[in-house]
């Protein structure tokens, strides 16, 4: 008798651990991932989340964030979500969406204080600031915004980390909020105040 009731309640536990596996939703990773306003959820990052589409696994402040694949797939685990990783992603990226992309450029205030500050010689672009960068060469202007590691006056080197590939540019600093790189750097470097004048 003991032994039958330990093979029924065997039988019923593998049953629920089994359920539990089956009712894991099993999801795949966007091509693009995005959202809109700072708060990452599963379903902002993977296809087929179903009812733990809302859950947040991150906080976007900048342009992007970076996840770590292991952990994201833990938390999705943890939400009852099922990502194998087929193509062994190290890390993912969720960029800021079309709604929220004016965000990225500085506010007006902010534009004239530190445009204020770089006609008295002080820096236009304070470290962890949100700096466009522009690469121009020929008739072709490239820009990407990044987060500025240092302290720079107009003309001044600064070292800017690329927020979507996490690769540092050396540019320098052609206004507020803006920085040059590439050959129009050394431009912006001799001369300043004409180039922030465009």
């Amino acid at each position: 008798m003991i032994a039958i009731r330990r093979t029924l309640l065997l039988a019923v536990a593998l049953g629920a651990a089994l359920s539990g596996a089956a009712q894991a939703g099993t999801v795949s990773l966007k091509a693009n991932p995005v959202d809109d306003d700072g708060r990452v959820t599963l379903g902002e990052i993977f296809d087929g989340a179903g009812s733990a589409s809302g859950v947040v696994v991150a906080q976007r402040v900048g342009p992007s964030v970076v996840l770590q694949a292991g952990e994201l797939q833990a938390q999705a685990r943890q939400a009852g979500l099922v990502w194998d990783n087929p193509t062994g992603l190290r890390r993912i990226a969720v960029r800021q969406g079309s709604a929220t992309m004016s965000a990225a450029t500085p506010n007006a205030p902010a534009v004239a204080a530190r445009a204020a500050l770089a006609s008295s010689g002080g820096p236009v672009i304070a470290r962890n600031d949100m700096v466009r960068v522009t690469y121009q060469i020929g008739g072709v202007n490239l820009s990407v915004m990044g987060k500025a590691l240092r302290n720079a006056a107009l003309g001044e080197p600064v070292a800017v980390l690329n927020t979507s590939s996490n690769r540092i540019i050396d540019a320098v600093a052609s206004g507020p909020g803006q920085a040059v790189a590439g050959p129009g750097a050394e431009t912006a470097r001799a001369n300043p105040q004409q180039f922030a004048a465009r």
